[in-house]
């Protein structure tokens, strides 16, 4: 059988994620230090995993309801409104979804339709535009500069907007540069959308990763709840990765056609990883302050490296990643990335995977220990000391 004909052209065209090749490379090499996943390093908290366990001994494991346990979409619509005075009704404006990947790829099933053109600011995680596509929409890059702190101006976002335009895609904190969105800035942004038919994602799975400064919902400035669809989840906040549960916060309208994919496509997320949810929102916000705590000693370690090795680095204030720039070397970043895998033994991210104004950075990820840092960090300043243009 000729597989290539038969198979869908769709998928086809979706080319694999560009971060999972160099893991490939990585995972047959001996020595290897990885910085390159997302992923925190710390042991998901003893109260979340002993109310996995006590489900498990009840046997309470059936199936659920689509939108989730309606106890725990209570905690979450308190914690938003706690953390970040949104009010959402847990009845109607919440649904429960297998991370918050699958409520990224929701909001674009549900909103767009065969041509409608995707706003999608970059650098960002690599999922955006294959998932677009996929959707028959069409994505747009939105580039960001560092000389901006990589945060999206008014006058960026009006200079790419079309009568086409359905969707803009919002990743703050962001995955790889670690910038943040402050107040003003989405002043500015709103005054512009209000006067449009424009939707919104915001995908805020990194919210309560900031350094210095408080997390900001577009979600929360007038007029922008209506059109506003936020995206968060359990993985990075509570070391939860692997546990596969976020959700999606939006209008009732919305939430009612979400529900309709969501229930086809998936039926109800995990009962185990829902009921350690409600634990986690409960009882684990000190927990979550301690390993926050530890990112940002760990981010501080990094940026002072790179500073003392010459390589130029964006100090993030936010998530867990850096995003330095490797100009100095003459090399582009998947050949940067390669070679200092071939050569030293660690492997990090192209930057050029998050969007073509990534080609002179990488991606590094401090979710691992200091030690492991520190080592990757001697490496890479010997890898520079050789390649230095």
């Amino acid at each position: 059988m000729n597989y290539q004909q038969r198979m869908s052209q769709r998928a086809q065209a979706i080319a694999p994620s560009p971060i999972r090749r160099f893991f490939d490379m990585a995972e047959n090499m001996e020595g290897v230090i990885s910085l390159g996943v997302g992923e925190p390093d710390f042991r998901t908290p003893w109260t979340i995993r002993s109310a996995a366990i006590n489900t498990l001994e009840r046997q309470a494991i059936f199936y659920g309801a689509n939108s989730g346990l309606l106890q725990l979409r209570q905690e979450i619509s308190r914690f938003m409104e706690r953390k970040y005075q949104l009010s959402y009704c847990p009845e109607n404006e919440l649904l429960v979804t297998i991370g918050g990947s699958e409520a990224v790829d929701l909001t674009f099933r549900t909103l767009i339709n065969p041509g409608d053109e995707v706003l999608i600011t970059e650098p960002c995680f690599v999922c955006y535009a294959p998932l677009v596509s996929m959707a028959d929409g069409v994505p747009v890059s939105l580039p960001t500069k560092e000389e901006n702190e990589f945060r999206l101006t008014a006058a960026e976002l009006k200079e790419k907007i079309t009568p086409k335009t359905k969707l803009l895609v919002l990743s703050y904190p962001n995955n790889p540069t670690g910038a943040i969105m402050r107040r003003e800035d989405y002043e500015e942004i709103t005054a512009l959308l209000r006067d449009t038919d424009i939707f919104v994602l915001s995908d805020e799975i990194y919210s309560e990763m900031t350094y210095g400064t408080k997390h900001v919902s577009i979600a929360g400035f007038e007029g922008m709840r209506e059109r506003t669809i936020v995206v968060n989840g359990f993985s990075k906040t509570f070391a939860m990765t692997g546990w596969r549960l976020g959700w999606m916060a939006a209008p009732p309208e919305i939430i009612a056609e979400a529900r309709k994919i969501h229930q086809y496509g998936i039926m109800c997320a995990p009962m185990v990883s829902q009921r350690a949810a409600i634990e986690a929102l409960k009882h684990c916000e000190s927990d979550c302050a301690d390993m926050i705590a530890e990112y940002d000693r760990r981010r501080r370690f990094l940026l002072e490296r790179f500073s003392q090795m010459g390589l130029r680095c964006f100090p993030a204030q936010g998530a867990f990643y850096l995003f330095p720039s490797i100009e100095s070397s003459g090399m582009d970043s998947e050949s940067f990335c390669e070679q200092l895998l071939q050569e030293e033994r660690v492997a990090v991210v192209p930057g050029s995977a998050f969007g073509a104004c990534g080609k002179n950075n990488i991606r590094i990820s401090y979710a691992y220990s200091l030690k492991h840092l520190a080592e990757a960090a001697d490496r890479m300043e010997h890898f520079l000391s050789k390649h230095h243009k």
